[in-house]
């Protein structure tokens, strides 16, 4: 399964993040070819950036390799369900399909809270693929935020 494959990178991109002290999520862009272009952890507190969320990090990334503000055909995987910022660069970016593993009750912009992609104003709907790999995702946050508590 090849997105199992992809979820399985980003899974490591999570992993790397939480070393690093960041909210562990992990993020792939995949070429329309099936390669991956782009992959990034969180770093928005090594960046004292707000918006460096590991699916803005990947897909800028992709898009300065693809020379253009638009990702159509490519898809994104992601380890915990987009917070509406980051679904709302995904509607702007055109990434045709989401694949995301755990689900965020508490923050989340897809499936939970104002589910962006469900508003007349999103520009761009990608075929939603949930729960992939969910339960290792689901551990790894579970982990990260009891040490710290």
């Amino acid at each position: 399964m090849k997105f199992k494959s992809h979820m399985t990178r980003a899974l490591a991109e999570a992993h790397a993040a939480s070393e690093r002290g960041e909210v562990p999520v992990g993020a792939v862009v995949v070429s329309p070819e099936g390669k991956v272009v782009a992959a990034a952890g969180n770093r928005t507190r090594e960046l004292s950036d707000p918006t460096a969320h590991a699916e803005v990090l990947a897909i800028r990334e992709a898009c300065e390799l693809a020379g253009s503000e638009r990702l159509p055909g490519y898809d994104l995987y992601v380890t915990l369900e987009p917070c509406p910022m980051c679904a709302s660069v995904i509607s702007q970016t055109r990434i045709a399909r989401l694949y995301y593993g755990a689900s965020d009750p508490k923050s989340g912009g897809v499936a939970q809270g104002p589910r962006i992609f469900s508003h007349p104003q999103s520009h761009h709907v990608p075929e939603i693929y949930d729960g992939i790999s969910a339960d290792e995702a689901e551990v790894l946050l579970k982990k990260f935020f009891a040490e710290r508590r």
